[in-house]
């Protein structure tokens, strides 16, 4: 005897259907998705939140990098690093020095020249 198709499926989608369930470990966050609720009704602000970290991030190296920059340009032109950064506008390496980001200082260390943002506290 051969079965109608449609018999067929029902019997194979209760099989499927009645198979044990593992319940399965939520996913661990990383620093990555630190942002992510992994809801799609938050996914909007998830975004604007993981953009605005990404902005501040980007505008951090932006302002080392020129600041570098002008820092080793001012000790091939003067031979020695500048004594703060605000010499770098005055023997008209910079037009102006850059704003920190919110909640950030740039710390500068004219003994190396090495220019940093940090977190203030």
């Amino acid at each position: 005897m051969k079965l109608p198709p449609v018999l067929l499926l029902a019997a194979g989608l209760t099989l499927v259907g009645c198979g044990k369930k593992e319940a399965a470990a939520p996913a661990k966050k990383t620093t990555n998705d630190s942002f992510s609720s992994g809801n799609p009704i938050t996914a909007p602000v998830d975004y604007l939140g993981a953009l605005g970290k990404g902005k501040k991030a980007a505008e951090r190296v932006v302002d080392t990098s020129t600041l570098n920059r002008a820092v080793q340009e001012f000790y091939a032109g003067e031979g020695r690093y500048p004594k703060d950064l605000q010499e770098l506008v005055t023997e008209k390496y910079m037009p102006k020095l850059p704003q920190a980001p919110y909640g950030m200082k740039i710390v500068y260390n004219p003994t190396t020249g090495q220019v940093s943002v940090v977190r203030t506290q």
